[in-house]
């Protein structure tokens, strides 16, 4: 592929439903066979919204790879990007850049969000263009918010999607019965007030502001609203990411595994994208395993990987079993900076689920990119110069705390998106064991 840093590169596109590009495919299989190459280095981003957006990412973070390698290093290292169906609010921030607001820009929903929903919600523009008029206008009417909370529901709820509720489950019996979490159905003032506190905490505001914005009538509340429709968006994309990974990118490593010589596997996800890579080890075939993995600002539950959930001993994580189709480390990198995840995730998730408490300081709902795995056993928590230059796990669970390279970018977002740094793709390369002889 033209324009990018590194060679070989090849690009492998699924559906919604996990479908492969076949011609890509094949050509990947082909080709990656010719070259003989020792490892393989597969890239799954999260919720950017175009081809030409992930693969801007690709090209950056694959970037430092072939310098710590060096000419004369051992491995023969082929890279590939997935692309799949997904987006982000447009408000958002790419890399750790501001975004830059025009001046006297209106409330409510940007244009290129406003699109973006449309392709990824098809036959359902008149429900986005209701949503995008009451955004605009922020009605003084508490009915309007009640109207706003249906139609994100209708939209959400989307019939014949590939998969079930538990696509979106991270943990085992996570009540999601309809295939649509509870705050889309609970009181609707109450949400948005709990995420309307959310994005004033995650931009910084002082209490006085924020007391003099909430008691200004629904206004505040319809900030907490624009933030239900963009959680709706992303549970959606949560889910999907699953159905990729497991039906998707599963089988196709399964065909890479088959190759004689085969690579060595190395998957690599930034948010839901290490949903996405993460689930591929469900879809693997038996006794085909990958060479590591390593989970970037990763958009899912922190207990994702436990046997055993701390507030519920017959219950564990979704994932538990996936460790052992992987021969080296499961990697979680992880900040207190990402204010997506540090805040607005687990205010998603508290609201989403029946069981969920209310206690502020409860971790039931973290996320694995904010604090790193947890209530698994004997999983190493690492600094990031004890990840660059100390001995590096050999298997297991591990888990680095990388905020001091990724804490740039602006609410409500925060640093989620701050991943294209040579120390990471360091990470990378310690956690696969790649051109270490």
């Amino acid at each position: 592929m033209t324009g990018m840093s590194v060679r070989p590169y090849w690009e492998l596109r699924f559906d919604a439903y996990g479908d492969v590009d076949t011609r890509q495919r094949d050509r990947l299989l082909e080709q990656a066979a010719q070259q003989e190459l020792t490892d393989l280095v597969v890239f799954s981003h999260g919720w950017n919204n175009t081809r030409t957006m992930a693969t801007r990412l690709y090209d950056r973070f694959f970037a430092p790879f072939p310098g710590l390698l060096g000419e004369a290093g051992p491995a023969r290292l082929g890279y590939v990007g997935v692309v799949w169906p997904s987006m982000r609010f447009a408000d958002e921030s790419l890399g750790g850049l501001p975004r830059e607001q025009a001046p006297g820009a209106p409330p409510g929903l940007d244009a290129d969000t406003h699109r973006a929903l449309d392709v990824v919600f098809p036959g359902r523009q008149q429900i986005v263009a209701r949503l995008a008029e009451l955004l605009a206008e922020r009605p003084e009417r508490l009915a309007a918010l009640d109207e706003f909370a249906v139609l994100v529901r209708g939209l959400v709820r989307v019939r014949g999607m590939s998969g079930g509720a538990g696509d979106a489950a991270d943990t085992e019996a996570e009540p999601d019965e309809d295939g649509v979490p509870a705050m889309f159905g609970e009181d609707v003032t109450e949400v948005c007030e709990r995420f309307a506190a959310a994005l004033t905490e995650a931009r910084g505001k002082t209490d006085t502001e924020d007391r003099a914005l909430f008691d200004s009538g629904l206004g505040g509340l319809w900030d907490g609203a624009h933030e239900l429709l963009r959680q709706g968006t992303y549970y959606v994309m949560k889910r999907r990411a699953g159905t990729v990974g497991r039906e998707g990118l599963g089988p196709v490593l399964g065909d890479l595994a088959a190759l004689r010589p085969a690579p060595r596997l190395h998957l690599v996800g930034h948010s839901f994208g290490g949903r996405l890579a993460s689930f591929a080890l469900t879809g693997l075939e038996e006794g085909v395993t990958v060479a590591s993995v390593t989970l970037l600002q990763g958009a899912f539950s922190h207990y994702a990987f436990a046997e055993r959930l701390p507030h519920a001993a017959d219950r564990g994580g979704v994932l538990h079993d996936a460790p052992r189709r992987v021969g080296g480390p499961v990697v979680s990198c992880h900040s207190r900076h990402d204010t997506a995840l540090g805040l607005l995730y687990p205010v998603a998730s508290r609201v989403s689920w029946d069981d969920a408490s209310l206690l502020p300081d409860d971790i039931r709902w973290g996320a694995i990119g904010y604090d790193g795995v947890q209530a698994v056993a004997d999983c190493p928590r690492l600094e990031l110069a004890e990840a660059l230059d100390g001995p590096f796990p050999a298997g297991g669970c591990v888990s680095v705390d990388v905020s001091e390279v990724v804490r740039h970018g602006v609410p409500p977002a925060g640093a989620h998106s701050d991943i294209c740094h040579e120390e990471l793709a360091r990470v990378v390369l310690r956690a696969g064991r790649i051109g270490a002889g």
